[in-house]
């Protein structure tokens, strides 16, 4: 991999992962950009503990423009886009109307593939690792900011979850603080260690799923399940057998592995309601350990924590969603339509080899 950074007219950085070592970027953003205005604010919650981004400068932002004025395609002739070269393997560049900025995080956007009409399912093996380095590569830069407490790399897709750009690509929030789920996760990490005389709970969950009928696929290194207690219809968490605490503690046996793995559980998605159907929405979300203290988690380190990635999507069958209504909105109690074991055994079925 090969790695250039540079900036654009805004001043924001941007940075080229290249499969190729010869590879030269050294386009320049010819568009005349004033410097990015953002009004970030983080809010705490009184009552619930948690913590809000006000972001009012984001009403302005890019909606769902046609695709030959798509700011994520190549910039090509007197067409200039985000991406000042013609051509890229991916790229990453700060997004011009982050959620968090500032000393309240930092927000990146992530290209896949220059293809407009592609999606990470159709990335060959070869670039699919590709964004796994640029993935680990960002964690790293990310978690040496001051600001930053948390890195969060994730994908939406589909129109159905909210995306208003097409082009394949994801994000990536840097929060300055641990997330409400990430310390949820911890706070039961805790428990469970204080109750067992010190057994990890990712591992006895990871223990239990592989011994049960809800995997959906295992490999050597990587296995992947619908859990017990899933919230969505169709909801998968894929784990490396290794625990790690983030993407950086992949060893190479696991980083060569992924790209197998993870295609062929998009796939999958793919086909869950059947030919003729369009694409799945879902969302495909790592979960990584905070890079700050955890002293309030009781006897709890960061080498505690289990990376993984859950990727669920809200469709529940064909041509109908899952609404978020009034028990899940109201008071986060989850009502999930298909039994996670129907949920494993129709992933199992739609193999896509």
């Amino acid at each position: 991999m090969k790695k250039t950074s540079t900036r654009l007219a805004d001043g924001r950085e941007l940075v080229y992962y290249d499969l190729r070592d010869d590879t030269v970027r050294d386009a320049v953003d010819r568009r005349p950009l004033e410097p990015t205005v953002t009004t970030s604010e983080i809010r705490r919650d009184p009552l619930l503990g948690d913590s809000i981004a006000v972001a009012s400068h984001r009403q302005g932002r890019t909606y769902h423009p046609p695709a030959d004025q798509c700011p994520l395609c190549p910039s090509r002739g007197e067409r200039l886009s985000e991406i000042p070269d013609s051509s890229y393997d991916v790229v990453v560049f700060e997004n011009r109307f982050p959620s968090l900025a500032g000393d309240s995080g930092r927000c990146e956007v992530v290209c896949f593939t220059s293809d407009h009409d592609a999606s990470f399912a159709d990335l060959s093996e070869e670039q699919a690792r590709l964004v796994l380095d640029a993935w680990t590569d960002r964690t790293s830069e990310l978690s040496h900011l001051p600001s930053v407490e948390q890195v969060f790399c994730f994908e939406n897709r589909g129109a159905e979850i909210g995306v208003t750009l097409g082009h394949p690509h994801g994000q990536i929030y840097a929060y300055p603080f641990t997330t409400p789920r990430t310390a949820l996760m911890l706070r039961s990490l805790a428990a469970h260690k204080d109750a067992t005389g010190g057994e990890n709970l990712f591992d006895a969950v990871l223990a239990e799923e592989l011994a049960g009928e809800r995997v959906v696929l295992e490999s050597e290194q990587w296995a992947a399940f619908v859990p017990y207690a899933a919230h969505w219809p169709y909801e998968v968490h894929l784990y490396p057998k290794r625990r790690v605490p983030d993407l950086l503690g992949l060893d190479e046996a696991a980083r060569t592995e992924f790209p197998q793995v993870y295609l062929e559980l998009l796939r999958r998605f793919d086909r869950i309601f059947g030919e003729g159907e369009p694409p799945t929405p879902y969302i495909a979300a790592w979960h990584q350990a905070p890079f700050g203290q955890l002293e309030e988690f009781d006897g709890v380190t960061r080498d505690d924590f289990a990376l993984h990635l859950e990727l669920f999507t809200i469709r529940r069958t064909s041509g109908k969603l899952k609404f978020l209504a009034g028990s899940e909105s109201g008071m986060n109690v989850f009502i999930n339509d298909v039994p996670p074991e129907r949920a494993a055994e129709r992933l199992r079925e739609v193999a896509s080899s």
